[in-house]
């Protein structure tokens, strides 16, 4: 074989290696865009770069998977549910201690569910693995909170932090434990 064939060769190789590894890399980035939807897009303009959003997902994929989050149990979710209720239903009459009950509920829902519940960033890092969908209502409702906190949140700001919450109790309260599970 002469040398310009071996090189012809291993040029081909080389362009063969290029092409798999930026169509994997490609496959890679779609499945992080649809897996996380609206939370990848937080992550590019968060860290600024795809690929530094992109790394910080998979470590947030990677953390939960080594948590041990498990179901409720039938006891836990009607418990759950009836303090769910409670709150609520004290909304009518103390709105700002309705959305602060919710924010702890909440809290205790994930902890029981076997989430971390440290401070906030990491908790609304852990809850994007699996709940993308509602964790920007998560930091709404928790932007709310705070302005409620500091006195500079009307009723109507209340009342829809009460909804944000409910989307994540809800989801919460309802997800299995495992992807196997939800597969079943």
């Amino acid at each position: 074989m002469s040398t310009t064939a071996i090189l012809l060769l291993v040029l081909i190789v080389v362009v063969i290696a290029v092409g798999v590894f930026l169509f994997l890399q490609r496959r890679r980035s779609d499945a992080l865009r649809q897996k996380f939807g609206p939370e990848y897009q937080r992550a590019v303009g968060q860290f600024g770069d795809e690929r530094k959003a992109e790394a910080e997902l998979a470590a947030r994929e990677k953390r939960v998977r080594g948590l041990n989050i498990r179901a409720l149990t039938s006891e836990e979710h009607d418990r759950f549910t009836q303090a769910w209720k409670q709150a609520q239903a004290r909304f009518v009459d103390e709105p700002s201690q309705a959305a602060g009950e919710a924010d702890t509920l909440v809290k205790e829902l994930m902890q029981t569910r076997g989430y971390p519940i440290g401070d906030f960033e990491q908790r609304a890092a852990d809850i994007s693995v699996d709940h993308p969908n509602v964790v920007n209502n998560y930091r709404a409702a928790r932007d709310i909170a705070l302005r409620n906190n500091a006195g500079k949140a009307t009723t109507e700001d209340i009342r829809q932090a009460m909804v944000y919450y409910r989307s994540l109790f809800e989801e919460l309260l309802a997800q299995p434990a495992t992807r196997e599970e939800a597969m079943r």
